[in-house]
């Protein structure tokens, strides 16, 4: 493994000198975990002109939630009072000779860059901007491995939540079984937090669970993820609680359904990404619900449940293999009950079998 950390890290180093730096440094800890194999809490990476170094406040714990650092990975533990390790990397970086240090400016605050800078006016600080988050969208096999063993034990904490009686308990209770579930079968914890929705509360977007109880003839929207080893897969679907469904829940979810099959095919190798969003959505603006649906049909999953790409009406970018996205559309009425939809795919070649589906949870809309 120590091999794939190094490979990663020397991608990066030829991004930054092509870009005229000889160091960067990696500071928002999901990079920092890609980059080495774990992201102890505060650390962060310098990759220098001679070595790389992670600088940690304290010792790693050896939490597995943490994940497990490259072994050859020179590790600096700093001082009690050894202050922001930020700030230490740079005075690092300057004393190994570099010139100028690419940091990642859109996780810095204001004055964590301020200080940054102050402890060594010399040393010109650049933006890395995303450059590791692009690293990130294609993923390996090792990484899809974690993937799909993340979607089964969401899959399995979500079917055995539908075969328990249901009726009378409230959304909370209902998420915090769920995510119980997913630690019982092996997640490190869930990959978010977990949304029910009963009834008019599947209206709204974004809902958290409140102590509304379910009820026969309730929409139940369930959206789920599970973390292992730190990488996080999203499910979500849509039931009918006790009873037949009424006509306009069946329409309504016939609907849904639709335009998340229309997303999930459009998922191909070079697909521009606006281009798999208004496969699904125009079906639903055709309905007249463009009001109604979700700001973008999906996202990319990893490291964070939500990174690149976007999937979304004005994204720019096309796919690649081996990228895996959630296609999730939903439809959310106000006040009445709302259907979401929501599986994480990995993109892949026809001649691989096109775009492979994690979370195989049903799609048939269940009278539970």
């Amino acid at each position: 493994m120590s091999e794939l950390y190094a490979d990663r890290r020397m991608r990066l180093r030829d991004r930054c000198a092509a870009a005229g730096s000889a160091a960067a440094l990696v500071t928002r800890p999901a990079n920092v975990r890609y980059l080495t194999g774990g992201s102890p809490a505060g650390a962060v990476l310098l990759l220098g002109p001679d070595e790389d170094v992670l600088l940690c406040p304290t010792a790693p714990g050896g939490d597995p939630a943490d994940g497990r650092l490259d072994e050859l990975l020179r590790q600096v533990v700093l001082p009690t009072d050894g202050g922001d390790p930020a700030v230490a990397a740079v005075d690092f970086a300057r004393k190994a000779g570099a010139d100028a240090l690419s940091v990642e400016e859109h996780h810095l605050t204001v004055s964590r860059h301020r200080a940054m800078g102050s402890v060594a006016p010399g040393l010109r600080l650049a933006d890395l901007s995303s450059a590791v988050e692009q690293l990130r969208i294609v993923k390996d096999e090792d990484e899809i491995t974690c993937l799909r063993i993340a979607a089964e034990i969401a899959d399995q904490a979500l079917g055995e939540l539908l075969e328990s009686i249901l009726v009378g308990r409230t959304e909370r209770h209902l998420a915090l079984e769920l995510e119980r579930r997913l630690v019982d079968h092996g997640a490190d914890g869930p990959a978010f937090p977990t949304s029910v929705a009963t009834g008019p509360h599947s209206g709204r977007a974004g809902h958290r669970p409140t102590d509304r109880r379910v009820e026969e003839g309730d929409f139940l929207s369930v959206c789920l993820g599970a973390n292992y080893r730190g990488y996080r897969c999203e499910i979500g679907r849509t039931f009918v609680i006790g009873t037949t469904p009424a006509d306009w829940q069946i329409e309504l979810y016939d609907l849904v359904f639709a335009a998340q099959r229309a997303g999930r095919e459009a998922l191909v190798p070079g697909a521009a990404y606006r281009d798999v969003d208004r496969a699904a959505r125009q079906i639903l603006d055709a309905a007249g619900h463009g009001d109604a649906t979700t700001a973008l049909t999906g996202h990319g999953v990893g490291l964070e449940i939500d990174e690149d790409p976007q999937l979304a009406p004005a994204a720019m970018g096309k796919l690649d293999a081996c990228v895996p996205v959630t296609v999730e559309p939903g439809v959310h009425l106000p006040g009445r009950g709302g259907v979401r939809i929501d599986d994480t795919l990995v993109v892949r070649q026809e001649a691989d079998g096109g775009p492979e589906l994690l979370t195989i949870t049903t799609k048939e809309l269940l009278a539970l």
